[in-house]
């Protein structure tokens, strides 16, 4: 008796939203999704219903989301759209168009433009070929994955049970472009003026420290055998986990002293992130690294 009741309660909501102007604009740009109960999801446009992602409710919703970057979106479909990775809308049978792979190609062209602009003002003596490397160091991979854990991105993001289950939400090329995918949709809901905003404060910020963590095995190289004339080895203390989704512990050993260490998912992030902690500790001791 309290299944029907329920039933037919769900039946007169459905009834009215499908009734309501609002209802009628989404069905003409095949869009919007509504929100029925706490757990559940109607898309409309393709009239699926599915369970979002447990993530989203732990903690880690859009509204704390929008809160982190200082932005609230107008069309709350584009930021859930940046946050859906293919996994999920494949493991959902959604339309593939609704995943964030578009939106991030847009968020790219973007972030290039944003960035070469910054490049351009900042370093008005530095030649076309040195500008493009540095942006390109700036915009990498591993360096917008290093923004994104600062957000805790990764955590906010629909993925497929084997996603999920392999590491995905660590993993730097999800992370990366799911800050691509944010950039973009920020440009859809409101404008450049925004979208800049986003990178300025999330991507273009404490430049550097980026610098020296997305260079840093290379900084540590140049500096110890360059200029210290000392040689330095990494050394792997630890390899933990199931093969799918192992842990690395790696030690910087110079001539004897630990210099730093590192935890990361592939023994070259453990790698790179225990030369950023050496680089930071010869930076306190007054070492100075090469600048653009």
């Amino acid at each position: 008796m309290v299944k029907n009741k329920r039933a037919v309660s769900r039946r007169r909501y459905l009834a009215w939203v499908f009734s309501t102007p609002m209802y009628r604009y989404a069905l003409r740009h095949e869009c919007i999704v509504l929100k029925y109960e706490r757990a559940a999801f109607l898309t409309i446009a393709g009239t699926t219903e599915y369970s979002e992602d447990k993530k989203m409710f732990d903690g880690y919703t859009m509204d704390v989301l929008e809160q982190r970057i200082g932005y609230c979106f107008h069309n709350k479909a584009l930021l859930k759209q940046a946050l859906t990775h293919s996994s999920y809308t494949n493991e959902q049978k959604i339309n593939k168009t609704e995943n964030y792979e578009r939106i991030e190609f847009l968020g790219d062209a973007v972030l290039e433009l944003v960035s070469s602009d910054f490049l351009f003002r900042e370093h008005p003596n530095v030649p076309e070929g040195e500008l493009t490397k540095m942006r390109a160091s700036m915009v990498c991979e591993p360096s917008l994955a290093f923004c994104a854990r600062d957000l805790e991105l990764g955590q906010f993001m629909l993925l497929g049970k084997g996603e999920e289950n392999t590491g995905g939400r660590r993993r730097d090329s999800i992370t990366s472009d799911g800050m691509e995918a944010m950039i973009g949709a920020i440009y859809l809901d409101g404008g450049m003026q925004p979208a800049k905003a986003f990178i300025d404060r999330f991507i273009l910020s404490d430049l550097e420290d980026k610098r020296l963590f997305y260079d840093s095995k290379s900084n540590l190289q140049e500096l110890i055998q360059g200029k210290l004339k000392k040689e330095f080895e990494y050394r792997l203390l630890e390899e933990s986990g199931p093969e799918h989704d192992k842990t690395f512990v790696v030690e910087i050993d110079m001539e004897g002293e630990c210099l730093g260490r590192g935890q990361g998912r592939t023994k070259k992030a453990a790698e790179q992130q225990a030369a950023y902690e050496a680089l930071l500790l010869l930076r306190d001791r007054g070492y100075v690294f090469k600048k653009y």
